[in-house]
């Protein structure tokens, strides 16, 4: 047992997000067996990922502001501070920040064992983000 030492904050790399995000590592993933990975990230308001998918799935903790996630089908849920969102196994997803206000999560994730269980798509838009914004809005 040991106190893991703090990974520096880094930036999310443009290639995956759409605005400004911050990423702290809270559980760097460990050589096999262990699978699992835990990032803290902070999204600055309307910033975002890119689509992605999880191949075991993704759990989201917010602990700042409101998320909101969207999927391929156009469904957008919105989390709050104290709320958890699941993502199964395979589905294409993205999550960020409401226009008005910064959001954190805690994201946690399995790897797959020969990877990081991640693929990682095309950017949200801007008009699929505003969709979704704005049917969180009137939601």
């Amino acid at each position: 047992m040991n106190i893991e030492p703090r990974q520096p904050t880094r930036n999310g790399p443009a290639e995956l997000f759409t605005g400004n995000a911050y990423i702290d590592a809270i559980h760097v993933r460990k050589p096999e067996p262990s699978r699992m990975a835990c990032n803290r990230v902070h999204f600055a308001p309307g910033a975002r990922t890119a689509w992605h998918s999880h191949a075991l799935g993704q759990t989201l903790y917010v602990t700042e502001g409101t998320a909101l996630v969207g999927t391929r089908d156009g469904k957008v849920i919105v989390a709050r501070a104290g709320q958890v969102v699941y993502t199964p196994p395979g589905e294409e997803h993205w999550h960020g920040a409401a226009s008005g206000a910064f959001m954190a999560h805690v994201a946690l994730h399995e790897g797959t064992h020969d990877g990081e269980g991640v693929t990682w798509l095309e950017h949200v838009t801007d008009e699929q983000y505003q969709a979704a914004a704005t049917a969180a809005e009137t939601g």
